[in-house]
């Protein structure tokens, strides 16, 4: 088990960037500006090490990151609907940075915020805590929002995430990663052919500005259900409704069934890596990079439309405007303390 950092520069700006090795070889890379996952390196079936998530080949592109590559989101992930809720009668007003709306926290939020890190080191795993204080009012939210976020890597190549906060004031958190993944390797493809396979009997409708509707529909016929497993590319060429109004793809919340232990499995039948997902969180969004910048250049290649898939997991911002979804409220000195765990493995053809 090992930790190194080291300095790298972005314009103006100084980061650290810390890696993380485990006993078998695998990496993962983060910066503490937006807790940003820079790398993470696994086998393939025949033991050669490859980068699985998308990022930038030059720092000073996450400046701007419109696509969210690898950062913390929050306080609120995903879309608020007008970038305004109530909390006892009175009205909060968030910053609109999407439309009329307001997208992962705001422009200035977890995403591009410079954490406090304390790497540790126990037998069997290494780990980075951060820290990051969000004052009240910030982006228009209430409360001051204290915020804790472990990326804890053993020697089973699970990397788990942490996140643990507490507002001062009664508030609005769901907090998550957004790391695009892609298993083939170094961009040897897109994810059209990579299976994924979900816990999921539900899934959130969304209007065409990408919101939810407040209705929950099943699965049970259309390109949302896979729950048996199934190829990305099902849903990027339907034409059924809810793929179109994501750009012919998904960017929808599934709710889980929690009806067995792994929530998402993503499978590369080429590499044969996988990647399961262990979770405390109701459910997640599952984006499969419809609308991601094309042009810019990454690590191994140049980004493009279904690069990556998105595994959101959180609650369900819709919770703010309609009953019946998974909460993202947040009672003052609550604590809020939600795991994912993400294991990478290979499969057998």
């Amino acid at each position: 088990m090992d930790i190194q950092s080291k300095k790298v520069q972005a314009k103006n700006e100084e980061w650290n960037e810390y890696t993380l090795t485990n006993d078998n070889g695998m990496i993962v890379s983060i910066l503490n500006y937006g807790g940003i996952i820079t790398e993470i390196q696994v086998p393939d079936r025949h033991g050669k090490f490859e980068n699985v998530v998308l990022a930038f080949e030059n720092y000073e592109d996450y400046l701007e990151n419109p696509g969210f590559l690898g950062a913390l989101t929050g306080r609120v992930a995903g879309r608020i609907e007008n970038a305004q809720f109530e909390v006892d009668g009175q009205t909060y007003q968030l910053t609109q940075n999407e439309g009329n709306h307001h997208l992962h926290g705001g422009d200035n939020a977890f995403h591009n915020a410079v954490w406090n890190v304390e790497p540790f080191t126990k037998d069997t795993e290494v780990g980075l805590t951060l820290t990051y204080n969000s004052e009240d009012g910030h982006n228009g939210y209430p409360g001051n929002l204290q915020m804790e976020v472990t990326y804890t890597l053993n020697n089973d190549n699970e990397l788990s995430i942490t996140y643990e906060g507490e507002s001062d004031k009664k508030t609005v958190l769901t907090a998550t990663n957004h790391s695009y993944f892609n298993l083939s390797g170094n961009l040897k493809s897109d994810i059209q052919e990579h299976v994924i396979t979900l816990d999921s009997s539900k899934f959130v409708e969304l209007d065409e500005e990408l919101i939810p509707t407040g209705k929950i529909l099943d699965v049970d016929g259309t390109t949302f259900d896979f729950r048996k497993g199934r190829q990305m590319k099902d849903g990027t060429a339907a034409d059924y409704k809810q793929n179109l109004v994501a750009n012919h793809g998904y960017d929808h919340y599934f709710l889980f069934d929690h009806s067995k232990p792994e929530s998402v499995i993503v499978q590369d039948e080429k590499s044969g890596r996988q990647v399961t997902v262990s979770t405390e969180q109701p459910g997640f969004v599952m984006y499969t990079a419809n609308n991601l910048n094309e042009g810019l250049a990454l690590k191994g290649g140049i980004s493009k439309k279904y690069l990556g898939i998105c595994l959101e997991t959180q609650s369900s911002p819709a919770s703010i405007h309609h009953d019946g979804f998974p909460s993202v409220w947040l009672d003052k000195g609550e604590k809020y303390n939600k795991t994912t765990t993400f294991t990478f493995g290979t499969f057998n053809e």
